[in-house]
């Protein structure tokens, strides 16, 4: 039987829950801004240094590229001929103007929970404070027959559920329903911390549907994605709500710090939330438990210096990230217990020692830390003596599995083969698949852009 508060009442929700929150005084957004931000709409609709909201993004899938849509309010290239009946089609149903089917790098199975005033509110934004830019859109390079749309509306059909606002027996925590809301609905947190199946639907769609729910497991653009459930061990287990609060408004706090395609989240979307949504979907995030029983602890390590790695590691890394792999707390993060650092699938950790990170900068701590990159200084067996090394120290206990063709694999942008991931649960028939068992979409990573400001 299912335990955990939201469990146990069916994840029920006051029937407000959608708008709850804004308050435009706080935020000095309208609604529909706010909304857009809360969505995250602008890191896929706005290509790289090109006009907000305009389209042009670049979103790898396994049978092509797809470029994102124009979305600003001209009459011939985008919306602006779009009606409010028209908009809500495409935003939660995924249904065209024309009547076609979108991808699915379209979040629309999470954007069919929000509410028709959450709705009405975002298109008075789109049709009204937006300015129109006449940017055509493009055609998705993908080969015939695979570019055909029909597919589309038979996926839509088998994985899409039927929208309906996010809704039902009310519950005496408006904070905690207003959470389920943003991580369910327009912060489609899903799309990305949910493993993938064989038709590359999320396997879960709240935690109503089972634990694969926010647990990790897929890699996107060749980052592990980190679980956000429970566990004490690559999750949020020993997070505090006040940790993800300041993570998603800031990127970073005492023990880590973004990276990958989490930059762009906080860089574009949540760091503009006001405290009450950030702590909502914080409480929401806390509820959920662990996925599975907790791994077995591996020995700690007596001599750190003995292990392949360690004079790599303190000729390199030390100098910001200390030779007890302590950091400077919200600058270089820590490495002792880094959840990254520890994960089953290492990609994280060795893309950011080959090509660096750099934290994103935001409002509320504008300091842009980077790391540089050790491609070109360091060979793949370095590297990876460099992972096993952090992997082991301090007590972090990883398997020191990660090899010399692991790391030229990451250079090459193609799948590792170490262990098994949650992904795992629907990919064990593609392996002979030419995009390999852990595909999920893969955008373009972002520059910062004034006119996003």
């Amino acid at each position: 039987m299912k335990t955990p508060f939201l469990l146990s009442v069916g994840l029920a929700v006051v029937a407000n829950a959608s708008a709850a929150s804004v308050d435009d005084g706080a935020t000095g957004m309208s609604k529909g801004q706010y909304l857009s931000r809360l969505g995250d709409c602008a890191a896929c609709h706005t290509a790289i240094k090109g006009p907000l909201y305009a389209g042009g993004l670049a979103i790898e899938a396994p049978v092509g590229t797809i470029f994102s849509s124009n979305i600003t309010p001209d009459k011939a290239t985008g919306i602006g001929n779009y009606s409010l009946e028209d908009f809500q089609q495409a935003v939660r149903h995924g249904i065209r103007q024309d009547g076609s089917t979108l991808y699915p790098a379209m979040p629309y199975p999470s954007y069919s929970l929000m509410s028709d005033g959450d709705i009405a509110a975002l298109y008075d934004y789109f049709m009204h404070e937006v300015p129109a830019v006449a940017a055509p859109n493009r055609s998705a390079d993908i080969p015939w027959p695979l570019s055909m749309r029909w597919p589309l509306a038979l996926w839509r059909k088998l994985f899409a559920p039927t929208p309906a606002p996010f809704s039902g027996a009310p519950v005496k925590d408006a904070q905690l329903a207003r959470g389920a809301y943003i991580v369910e609905g327009p912060g489609h947190c899903g799309s990305c911390h949910t493993a993938r199946g064989m038709a590359m639907q999320e396997l879960a769609l709240s935690d109503r549907d089972g634990k694969a729910y926010l647990a990790g497991g897929s890699i996107i653009d060749g980052w592990s994605v980190p679980n956000l459930r429970g566990n004490a061990r690559g999750g949020l287990g020993n997070w505090s709500e006040e940790d993800l609060v300041l993570f998603l408004k800031t990127g970073r706090t005492d023990h880590t710090a973004a990276f990958g395609g989490m930059s762009d989240v906080i860089a574009w979307s949540t760091q503009y939330l006001n405290d009450y949504d950030l702590q909502a979907v914080a409480r929401y995030l806390k509820t959920l438990p662990a996925d599975g029983p907790l791994p077995a602890v591996r020995a700690p390590v007596a001599a750190v210096a003995g292990l392949p790695g360690h004079k790599a590691y303190q000729d390199n890394c030390a100098l910001c990230h200390g030779a007890d792999g302590q950091g400077i707390v919200r600058m270089f993060p820590p490495l002792a217990g880094n959840a990254m650092i520890i994960a089953d699938q290492p990609q994280s950790l060795l893309k950011i020692i080959l090509d660096g990170a750099q934290l994103p900068p935001s409002h509320w701590a504008p300091s842009t830390v980077q790391m540089p990159g050790y491609r070109g200084q360091l060979g793949d067996q370095q590297v990876a003596d460099i992972a096993n090394y952090v992997r082991q120290a301090w007590d972090n206990h990883a398997a020191p599995n990660v090899a010399a063709k692991d790391v030229a694999a990451v250079k090459a942008g193609s799948d590792i083969e170490i262990g098994k991931t949650r992904s795992d649960i629907g990919w064990q028939t593609m392996r002979a698949q030419p995009y390999g068992p852990n595909w999920t979409f893969s955008m373009q990573s972002h520059e910062r852009r004034d006119a996003a400001q």
